[in-house]
C-alpha cells in the first residue's frame, strides 16, 4: 500500500492518507466536523463587492451568451 503521510486538516493529526476512507480527513468525526462548520457558514469564501458598472458588464455577458446558445439550437 503507498504511504503518504499528511496532516488531518481538522484535528492536525498525522496519518497515512491511503489509509483513510475519509481523506482529506483521518476520520469520519473529522469529516464532519468539518462539514458542519460549512453548514453552519463558520467557513465563507472571501469576496469583493461589485460596482453598478461590473454588474451591468457581467449581465450583458450572460444575456449575449444565452442569445448565442440559443441561436446555435
Amino acid at each position: 500500500m503507498k504511504k503518504l503521510e499528511v496532516t488531518c486538516p481538522t484535528c492536525k493529526k498525522r496519518f497515512n492518507y491511503y489509509a483513510s476512507d475519509f481523506r482529506p480527513f483521518c476520520s469520519e468525526r473529522c469529516r464532519l466536523i468539518d462539514l458542519g462548520e460549512w453548514l453552519s457558514e463558520s467557513y465563507a469564501v472571501p469576496v469583493e463587492k461589485l460596482s453598478e458598472e461590473e454588474i451591468q458588464t457581467l449581465e450583458q455577458l450572460v444575456h449575449e451568451k444565452d442569445s448565442t446558445e440559443k441561436s446555435e439550437d
